[in-house]
């Protein structure tokens, strides 16, 4: 088990996985954090000079070490959930349009309304007081 920014990733995961290895069901370790997707980890990787097919396993414990230092310093998981959400209520707050569509359980992003509108409806719901 490699331990990083607090998680336990078995040896055998990879780092990150191109398409073909994710359609396989490979698990992917850096994008498991909230916040770090497809070119952050690349970026990720390509800094470090690490393989894209590399395991969890077979890297050193000075590219952990780095890799931990980088990630630490980065905004992800409840930090940048945290931030989202300050956004969303500023919005609101401010009466934007965008803050008043999240406000009101709709898209947010310019989609039509008059029909397709269930997953906002569900993703958007309106705070409702009892």
């Amino acid at each position: 088990m490699v331990f990083i920014l607090g998680v336990n990733f078995p040896e055998r995961n990879l780092l990150k996985a191109s398409r073909t290895l994710t359609q396989s069901g490979q698990q992917k370790s850096l994008e498991t954090f909230f916040g770090i997707g497809n070119n952050t980890s690349a970026r990720l990787m390509s800094r470090f000079n690490i393989h894209p097919t590399c395991r969890v396993g077979e890297l050193a414990n000075k590219q952990v070490l780095d890799l931990t230092a980088v990630l630490s310093e980065m905004k992800i998981e409840n930090d940048l959930r945290r931030e989202v959400l300050n956004d969303i209520k500023r919005m609101k707050e401010t009466g934007t349009y965008r803050g008043r569509r999240h406000a009101l359980g709709l898209p947010v992003r310019g989609q039509r309304t008059r029909t397709q509108i269930k997953t906002p409806v569900k993703l958007n719901r309106m705070e409702r007081r009892l």
